[in-house]
């Protein structure tokens, strides 16, 4: 299998972290909370057969910049997206995400419906009626103390555990891959603040927009999802809000399916994106 390496590109005064690899049309891969680039590391081979694919570790996360003292919001993380395709001169682009980055990924694009040629969306949150399980996600991200045992070593480890159905999964390579960019206090504060920044308002005008999204959409996701456990209600509801999105439920799969079923995701994902 083919391996991705981490390089940098500078965005304004960010320095910003991402994978790359194959040619073609290019495919933006954006993650969640509290993952990077690395959790797509092997669904990216499959896509790149026939795409140019480009992971991303969003500000806050992974290999790139961690700034503290910003607010970690809608527009925030679509100034660095912006400023990254430009910085690669791209104009045009296909996108997946996953978790956190799947509302990034929705707002950017709504805003943007000339630039997005697809989308695919995987176990994610995009509307503002959110789940218990999200609300006490918030109130531990944002609660002193809470706030220090969520983002610890322990606490990232218990995460990706819940994340997964099959926690075989959760290897030591996992662990580190994990951990790695959250050494410090420092960086492990960036990431709650990044995790609870974007509004609800946000989440409301996805929710409006919707419908007026006319570029094919893919729906995957992973049923024994225990951190979005609303998750089939979720997909349902884009499916109705956008008529042309094709689901497929991953049954065995819990939160983190990449991880979980690498293949079968990077197989049905670059299907998706090697069609014109």
């Amino acid at each position: 299998m083919q391996t991705t390496t981490l390089n940098t590109t500078q965005v304004g005064d960010m320095t910003l972290a991402f994978r790359e690899l194959g040619s073609g049309r290019p495919v933006l891969l954006l993650h969640g909370w509290p993952t990077s680039s690395f959790l797509w590391r092997n669904v990216m081979p499959s896509i790149a057969r026939s795409n140019r694919v480009l992971a991303l570790d969003l500000p806050g996360f992974g290999g790139s910049d961690k700034p503290a003292g910003v607010r970690y919001d809608f527009a925030f993380f679509e100034q660095a997206i912006d400023g990254f395709l430009e910085a690669l001169g791209i104009d045009e682009v296909a996108v997946a995400a996953h978790d956190l980055g799947g509302p990034v990924a929705a707002h950017w694009a709504l805003r943007r419906q000339e630039r997005v040629t697809r989308l695919a969306l995987l176990n994610t949150l995009v509307y503002p009626e959110f789940s218990e399980a999200v609300a006490a996600f918030v109130k531990a991200a944002s609660t002193p103390g809470l706030r220090e045992q969520l983002t610890s070593p322990a606490g990232l480890e218990a995460a990706m555990r819940l994340g997964l159905a099959d926690e075989a999964k959760l290897t030591p390579e996992v662990i580190d891959g994990v951990c790695e960019p959250f050494d410090s206090d420092e960086s492990r504060r960036a990431l709650a603040d990044a995790g609870i920044g974007l509004a609800p308002e946000g989440f409301a005008e996805i929710a409006a927009g919707l419908a007026s999204f006319k570029a094919p959409v893919r729906l995957v996701y992973g049923a024994q999802d225990q951190i979005l456990p609303d998750i089939a209600q979720t997909m349902a509801r884009v499916k109705r809000d956008v008529p042309q999105a094709v689901v497929t439920e991953l049954p065995e799969c819990g939160h983190f399916l990449q991880e979980e079923e690498p293949d079968e995701v990077g197989e049905l994902l670059a299907r998706f994106f090697a069609e014109s």
